[in-house]
């Protein structure tokens, strides 16, 4: 099946400010699947980070904002690593999870972290982590 990127969508405000916060260009991703066939957790996504980035470059960015995919993301840059054009999956992850939280919409609450685990953790820790905590 033929895709074509229309501008006005790769041009489209939030695709922009997500390449802006993300540093990465949605259409230099040719959709190969590489950075879902390597993600360590793309089984656990609704939407694997292939279809991701497919979703950024076609304008569907209120798709993206209610995936539970960004929130998944490891951050370990397999789908970096084995990228032919050096697209980083988990960056646009990460640009999707700042604009959520932007916007006041956040995945985990801080008053939702174990007491425990608060007293034990280094700050920078909770900081850095606390969106990503698996129950």
């Amino acid at each position: 099946m033929l895709v074509k990127l229309i501008k006005e969508s790769l041009q489209r405000a939030e695709v922009k400010q997500i390449e802006r916060v993300s540093g990465e260009i949605s259409k230099n991703c040719y959709q190969c699947g590489n950075c879902t066939a390597g993600c360590p957790v793309s089984y656990a996504m609704d939407i694997p980070p292939t279809q991701m980035i497919r979703k950024l470059q076609m304008g569907q960015y209120d798709d993206l904002v209610g995936s539970e995919s960004m929130w998944l993301c490891l951050g370990c840059l397999q789908c970096y690593s084995r990228c032919p054009k050096s697209v980083s999956a988990a960056s646009f992850f990460e640009g999707l999870r700042q604009m959520s939280l932007r916007h006041g919409e956040d995945h985990e609450k801080i008053s939702d972290v174990p007491l425990p685990l608060i007293k034990k953790a280094p700050q920078q820790a909770i900081v850095a982590g606390f969106r990503k905590l698996v129950s």
